[in-house]
C-alpha cells in the first residue's frame, strides 16, 4: 500500500491562503475595533438609544370675556408596523377599517409592505416600520382603536391650530402655517408665550425598535403655552363683521376697515377688514387678503383731518366758536403774499368758528391753519399721531406720510388743514378721532 503523495508546493499554497485569510480577518477586526471604534460605537448607541421630542400644546387666545378665539386641537395620525402585527389580530381588521373609514384591503396592503428599496446613497433594502392608515383622528376615535388591542397599530399625536370663529378677527389673530410657524398678528407677536416649552425623553429600544420603558433614563414633560387675553370683544367683533358684509353687498367696495375702541383706555374692542380670510383654511385665499388694511394701507384722510387744525386753534386760544370768518373769498394774504384758498362744496360768504366745523368748510379750516402757522400746525399733527406708528403691536404697521415743514410748498399751509398733503392709516385716523372723544387726551 503506497503512501499518498502531497506536493510541497500545494501544501505551502494552502498554508499561505489560510494564513492570509486569518491576517485579513485580523486586520478587519483591528480596523473595526480600534480604528473605527468611536464611529461604530456612536452608530450602535444611536440604534439602541431613542430620543423623542414631546411637543407642547400651544396656549389659547381669548377675548376680553374669556371666549376662545384661537385654540389647539389634538389630532392622531394612525399607522401600523408591518413587522409587529400578529396573525391572531387579523380578524379584528374589519372593525378597524370600519372605525377609520377605509377598506380592509387597504389595511392588508399596508401590512404587506415589509420592505422598501434603498436610495441612490443606500442601496440596501430596508424594513418598513411605519405605514400611515389615517390622519386627523380625534381622541375618542383613537380610544376605540386602542380598545381593539391590535398589536403594531398605534398613533402619533400632533397639534393643529383651530379658530372657532372662522374669519372672525382674522387680521388680529394671524395664523399658524403648515410648517407650524406663526405668520403675523397675535400668533406671531406673542409666539414666545403661546408656544410653550417642548418636553423630551431618552430611552432604549429593542431589535424591533420598541421602547424599553424600564430603561428610560431621562424624561421632561412638556409645558403648555400661556393663554393670551385680548381687549377684543367677540360680540362687538361679530357685529362689525356683519356690518362689513352689509356694506360689501350694498356698495361692492375694494376694501373696508372698521375699528371700534374705548377712547378712555385705547383698548381695541373690534377690528375687521375686507377682503378677509379664514385662518383655518388660509391656503384657499389670495395672500393679499391676509393684509391688515387698518394698519398697512394709507390714504388721504380728507375732512376727518379737520379736527386737528380746529382743535389746535381752540387750544391755542386763537379762535372762539363765535368768531366770524370770510369764507367766501378765494384769495387771502398770508405773510406778505396772496394765497389761493381751496374751494368748498358750496360757497359760504361767512362762517363762525363753530359753523366751519359743522359745515366742514375747506376754506374755514385753511384760515385755522394760517392762524397757527406751519410749525404749530405740524406739531399738532404729530401730537394727534399722524406720521407715527400707533404702536398697536400687530406688526406690519406703517407710519403714513407727514412731511416736515422744510419740505412744504406754498400751498401746504392751506391744503394740509383739509386733509390733503398727508396720508394716514385707518388706525391713525381712528386714534386721532379718539383724542376728541376722550376730551382732548
Amino acid at each position: 500500500m503506497s503512501k499518498a503523495f502531497v506536493s510541497r508546493f500545494r501544501a505551502s499554497l494552502v498554508y499561505l491562503v489560510i494564513v492570509a485569510a486569518f491576517c485579513a480577518l485580523f486586520c478587519r477586526l483591528f480596523y473595526l475595533h480600534v480604528w473605527e471604534h468611536e464611529r461604530l460605537k456612536e452608530v450602535a448607541e444611536s440604534n439602541r438609544k431613542q430620543f423623542t421630542v414631546v411637543s407642547a400644546e400651544r396656549g389659547s387666545i381669548v377675548d376680553v370675556r374669556g371666549n376662545i378665539l384661537a385654540a389647539t386641537r389634538t389630532f392622531i395620525t394612525l399607522g401600523l408596523d408591518p413587522h409587529a402585527l400578529r396573525e391572531s389580530d387579523r380578524e379584528k381588521w374589519p372593525q378597524l377599517a370600519d372605525i377609520i373609514g377605509i377598506e380592509v384591503a387597504d389595511i392588508e396592503a399596508a401590512a404587506a409592505r415589509l420592505t422598501r428599496p434603498g436610495s441612490e446613497f443606500a442601496q440596501e433594502v430596508r424594513q418598513v416600520r411605519w405605514v400611515v392608515l389615517a390622519d386627523g383622528l380625534d381622541e375618542n376615535t383613537y380610544d376605540q382603536i386602542r380598545d381593539l388591542g391590535i398589536r403594531g397599530v398605534y398613533g402619533n399625536r400632533r397639534y393643529m391650530r383651530a379658530y372657532p370663529g372662522g374669519a372672525q378677527a382674522a387680521h388680529v389673530l394671524g395664523f399658524i402655517n403648515r410648517e407650524e410657524t406663526p405668520v403675523f398678528g397675535i400668533e406671531r407677536i406673542f409666539d414666545f408665550y403661546l408656544r410653550g416649552q417642548n418636553g423630551w425623553r431618552e430611552t432604549e429600544r429593542d431589535g424591533r425598535r420598541r421602547e424599553l420603558a424600564q430603561f428610560r433614563d431621562r424624561a421632561v414633560d412638556p409645558t403648555r403655552g400661556l393663554n393670551v387675553e385680548l381687549t377684543i370683544d367677540q360680540t362687538i367683533q361679530h357685529i362689525v363683521q356683519v356690518e362689513i358684509e352689509r356694506l360689501v353687498e350694498e356698495f361692492s367696495p375694494e376694501g373696508v376697515s372698521i375699528i371700534v375702541s374705548e377712547p378712555t383706555t385705547g383698548s381695541i374692542l373690534a377690528l375687521a377688514n375686507y377682503p378677509t380670510f379664514d385662518p383655518n383654511r388660509f391656503w384657499d385665499y389670495p395672500v393679499g387678503t391676509h393684509r391688515n388694511r387698518a394698519i398697512t394701507d394709507v390714504f388721504e384722510p380728507g375732512s376727518t383731518f379737520k379736527i386737528v387744525p380746529a382743535a389746535a386753534a381752540l387750544n391755542e386760544g386763537l379762535v372762539s366758536p363765535d368768531d366770524v370768518f370770510e369764507t367766501g373769498r378765494e384769495r387771502v394774504e398770508y405773510r406778505g403774499r396772496m394765497v389761493r384758498l381751496p374751494s368748498d362744496h358750496r360757497t359760504y360768504e361767512t362762517l363762525t368758528g363753530h359753523g366751519i366745523v359743522v359745515k366742514s368748510s375747506n376754506r374755514g379750516v385753511a384760515h385755522f391753519g394760517m392762524m397757527l402757522g406751519e410749525q404749530r400746525l405740524y406739531d399738532y399733527s404729530k401730537a394727534f399721531g399722524f406720521g407715527e406708528r400707533t404702536g398697536l403691536g400687530l406688526g406690519g404697521e406703517v407710519r403714513g406720510i407727514l412731511h416736515p415743514v422744510n419740505r412744504w410748498d406754498g400751498l401746504t399751509i392751506t391744503r394740509l388743514p383739509m386733509g390733503h398733503a398727508v396720508s394716514a392709516t385707518p388706525m391713525q385716523v381712528h386714534q386721532a378721532t379718539s383724542v376728541i372723544a376722550n376730551q382732548g387726551i
